[in-house]
């Protein structure tokens, strides 16, 4: 009874949880147990899976782009009985794909993202990494996709839609290795470690730059003197401050060059 009486105690005194925490929580758990067992199908399966729900990502979105395009089209309609040269009316259909309704966004979008999804898939199954090249492929294949389904070919519509799938994967492999440039974090110098560490905590490492362009590196710390540090034009307070920590160092004092 009285443990009976204790746990009713805690369950009431322990706060009561966030149900969106606990949905997001239920969510990551459908989403881990639904690549783990994707990752287990075949590759056409997997593609045809992944495309899908590409498609539906995409449509989704492309039905509330189409919302707010919606009005905009209906200024791009053809006047009745116009009689437009060709390449009138293919910038006309250009002009339409790109501000369409809900229903044409949707379609347009669906197949964009859907088809970038599926071919992403193929190739990291078949080359094992994902890379700028498969990121390009995956990108043309979109692109050319998209200049199809969307009406924006014009008359000559492969050539358009090569040229499409070429703008596009030049961007997806543009935007690749910029993503990749900044998400990487710098490798450090293996070089000026103990350098840096000292530096950051007497709050001087502004100065790292000093110690490289003198190439002073870990190796040379317990050599320093005021003449090797005025050398590398570190001011004289930064200098007495360095050279009194390299002092008082027990792994340098006992080395340091006087």
């Amino acid at each position: 009874m009285e443990q009976g009486k204790e746990g009713m105690m805690v369950s009431k005194l322990a706060p009561p949880q966030n149900p969106v925490e606990q949905l997001q929580a239920r969510f990551k758990e459908l989403e881990a147990g639904f690549k783990a067992w994707l990752s287990k199908q075949s590759l056409p399966v997997e593609a045809a899976v992944v495309t899908a729900t590409g498609g539906l990502q995409g449509a989704t979105i492309g039905a509330f782009m189409g919302t707010l395009t919606n009005d905009v089209s209906s200024s791009f309609a053809p006047p009745p009985q116009a009689n437009l040269n060709p390449e009138a009316m293919a910038s006309l259909k250009q002009a339409q794909a790109l501000s369409g309704g809900p229903l044409v966004q949707a379609r347009n979008f669906a197949v964009m993202t859907g088809v970038n999804a599926g071919l992403s898939c193929v190739m990291k199954r078949l080359r094992g990494k994902e890379d700028v090249q498969s990121s390009m492929v995956a990108a043309f294949g979109s692109g050319a996709m998209f200049s199809l389904v969307s009406g924006m070919g014009g008359p000559n519509q492969a050539a358009n839609a090569v040229t499409s799938g070429l703008f596009f994967a030049l961007v997806q492999g543009g935007l690749f290795k910029f993503g990749q440039k900044f998400s990487q974090p710098p490798e450090e110098d293996v070089h000026y470690v103990r350098t840096r560490n000292m530096l950051t905590r007497l709050g001087l490492q502004t100065y790292e730059k000093n110690f490289k362009k003198g190439l002073l590196t870990d190796n040379t710390l317990p050599l320093l003197n005021d003449s090797a540090l005025q050398d590398v034009k570190i001011p004289p307070g930064p200098r007495l401050l360095i050279l009194d920590h390299i002092k008082r160092d027990p792994e340098l004092k006992g080395t340091r060059k006087r």
